[in-house]
């Protein structure tokens, strides 16, 4: 009865271990392939959209949980979901970096005009012996000052785009814009870069 008792319950000894065997592999390479997509999905996702991507890596991370608790189905039916998922991240990232260029390339197209326009100014009183009418010394250096900084601004706006972080070239581009909205208030230039005649 023992001896029978003991073969039993190496049968079944047998049968879990083959069982969780079974599940183990077809888990294991699943998660393989999560691992690719979310890596392949990286580069572009993780900066132009963070939270998706942030969700993403942290699904990846519970069913690598879920496989070393021996949790092999679990582990499969996430692994299998991240896969998808990772497709999905990957086409809102696509999505929103078009929606970046197109906002990219408006101000690249205005934003050098604009400033250009100043430069044109200052350098016209610069050289005039006496300042117009309602611009004094003061202003005058100040709007200076804002065209230097808005130079220097654009440059590192154009560097972010080369770099490919066009976030940054954009957050950079608006400062630039609002600084020399800023120097031609104070040259008493309109929106158009027009300015008034001295």
């Amino acid at each position: 009865m023992l001896k029978q008792s003991w073969k039993y319950f190496a049968a079944v000894a047998c049968a879990l271990a083959l069982a969780c065997s079974s599940g183990k592999a077809p888990a294991e390479a699943a998660l393989k392939l999560a691992e690719e997509a979310v890596s392949g999905a990286r580069a572009e996702a993780e900066y132009l959209v963070p939270d998706d991507f942030k969700s993403l890596s942290d699904d990846l991370a519970a069913a690598k949980d879920a496989f070393a608790k021996g949790d092999y189905k679990g582990s499969l039916a996430s692994a299998q979901s991240i896969q998808q998922k990772a497709n999905d991240v990957l086409a809102k990232a696509k999505a929103r970096k078009d929606e970046l260029t197109t906002t990219w390339n408006s101000l690249s197209e205005g934003m050098p005009k604009m400033v250009e326009a100043i430069k044109s100014r200052v350098d016209i009183l610069s050289q005039s012996k006496k300042l117009p009418k309602g611009l004094d010394a003061a202003q005058f250096t100040s709007a200076k000052d804002g065209l230097s900084a808005a130079s220097a601004t654009w440059a590192e706006a154009q560097a972010a785009q080369a770099a490919g972080n066009l976030t940054e070239a954009i957050a950079k581009a608006n400062q630039v814009k609002d600084k020399a909205t800023e120097v031609m208030g104070l040259l008493g230039m309109q929106a158009g870069g027009s300015a008034p005649a001295n």
